[in-house]
């Protein structure tokens, strides 16, 4: 089990995509299998990229044979996964504990 939080309040310009990219996917690489909260404590603001990159971490961990949640999404991207459907893709707990309960619930 890898719990990441994710920093920072707003992940809107490219870097702050790159960044969240390569530290989830070193992580994704190195454990196949992976049991994986994302943790959106701290995070106000998504940009439309970040979405995206959200889904191509989702396929690569199911790829590996892992399991992806989210947890503490903040009120206002909620709402944006709701519109955009992307709370039918996504597992979305209210905290990491609920979200690390998950795994061994799902077996």
């Amino acid at each position: 089990l890898v719990t990441l939080r994710v920093a920072g309040v707003a992940f809107l310009e490219e870097t702050d995509v790159r960044a969240l990219r390569e530290a989830v996917e070193s992580v994704v690489e190195q454990a196949p299998g992976i049991h994986l909260v994302l943790d959106f404590r701290h995070v106000k603001f998504l940009s439309s990229a970040v979405l995206g990159l959200l889904i191509r971490i989702s396929k690569r961990v199911y790829e590996r044979e892992g399991e992806l949640r989210l947890c503490n999404i903040h009120p206002g991207i909620h709402e944006v996964f709701k519109i955009t459907r992307l709370t039918n893709v996504f597992e979305i707990y209210e905290d990491v504990e609920n979200a690390t309960r998950s795994f061994s619930e799902h077996r």
